[in-house]
């Protein structure tokens, strides 16, 4: 192997670039050439590389987002945009790719090894929600917690001065990660997700329950993928049961994916992109490269993808009982 290729692909989360540095100077380190890949596969269908150098990375590591940009490409997901991606990789000598993403990123570098098997391929796990298998955190998971958390308890400070409910939305279409460990961090009153069934009048019932023994606000941390709808359609219903406090929504959004990377996230990253170097110059291919107890595991994508990460028994009996 003599040149290798680095993206990053679908939602950018804090910490990527601290991967793409480590992947750079690990791969100059070892005397390989290497390729920065502008806007995921996209770039690879469009031939958009980038000669990278260790200068090309320089004080990157503590900068939100990814220099590399990010988007989407559905010509890559057809069998002739596929064939012009990886003409596009032997015509520019790229014999592996780092691919920094999730699902759909090793979704996709499954299926073009498939045809494509002289391209190696293998991933870091680059994505806030934390929802892959063979990883404890996910790289921008916990910037995105520590980002929540800070905007809840600014939030709870005006809540205690006004006697509010607070229903607050946090990122999570199909997984509650971000929601029950924010909510923890943050002493909220009850956190809903995706991957429990609450009933409304189980809501109103624990929030009753708060508010009875007069509590100076009242927190509800919610998914935007929990079952009963985001955080507004969730404060309607509830606001037509209980009207003895005045009820406020905040959607926290996309301030989520944004900001320095805390000091766990950039050193966790570099290690990941250090080891998929390693992992490609071994000759490794079509596997996730995790930290599970401080250790390196790799993973093949199809079980990184398919076997999600379970929300832990232990943090929703954390809600219940500190609440």
């Amino acid at each position: 192997m003599k040149k290798i290729g680095v993206f990053t692909s679908g939602g950018d989360a804090p910490g990527m670039n601290a991967c793409i540095r480590a992947v750079v100077r690990t791969a100059i380190h070892h005397g390989l050439e290497v390729v920065g890949i502008m806007k995921g596969y996209q770039g690879i269908v469009d031939k958009d590389f980038i000669p990278m150098t260790a200068h090309s990375v320089s004080n990157i590591i503590q900068q939100g987002g990814t220099i590399l940009k990010s988007a989407r490409c559905t010509e890559f997901r057809t069998k002739k945009g596929r064939k012009k991606a990886y003409k596009n990789l032997k015509a520019a000598g790229i014999d592996g790719v780092v691919a920094i993403g999730g699902d759909g990123t090793f979704t996709g570098a499954a299926v073009f090894m498939k045809e494509y098997p002289d391209i190696k391929f293998v991933g870091c796990p680059g994505t806030i929600d934390n929802d892959l298998h063979g990883i404890d955190f996910t790289i921008g998971y916990d910037t995105a917690i520590n980002t929540a958390m800070t905007a809840i308890d600014k939030i709870k400070d005006t809540a205690n001065a006004d006697a509010r409910l607070f229903f607050i939305e946090v990122m999570g279409r199909d997984v509650g990660f971000i929601a029950l460990r924010s909510g923890i961090a943050t002493g909220a009153e009850t956190v809903l997700i995706p991957e429990t069934s609450t009933s409304i009048e189980e809501l109103v019932e624990t929030i009753e329950y708060h508010y009875e023994r007069k509590k100076a606000s009242i927190i509800v941390i919610v998914a935007e993928g929990e079952e009963m709808g985001g955080a507004v359609k969730v404060a309607k219903k509830v606001s037509k049961r209980f009207t003895a406090l005045s009820t406020r929504v905040t959607i926290l959004g996309h301030i989520q994916r944004g900001g320095s990377p805390t000091a766990m996230e950039r050193v966790n990253a570099s290690w990941m992109g250090l080891e998929a170097v390693k992992a490609l110059l071994a000759g490794k291919k079509g596997i996730m490269v995790g930290i599970v107890k401080n250790e390196i595991m790799h993973t093949p994508f199809e079980k990184a993808i398919k076997h999600n990460q379970e929300i832990s028994s232990k943090l929703l009996e954390m809600v219940k009982i500190l609440a």
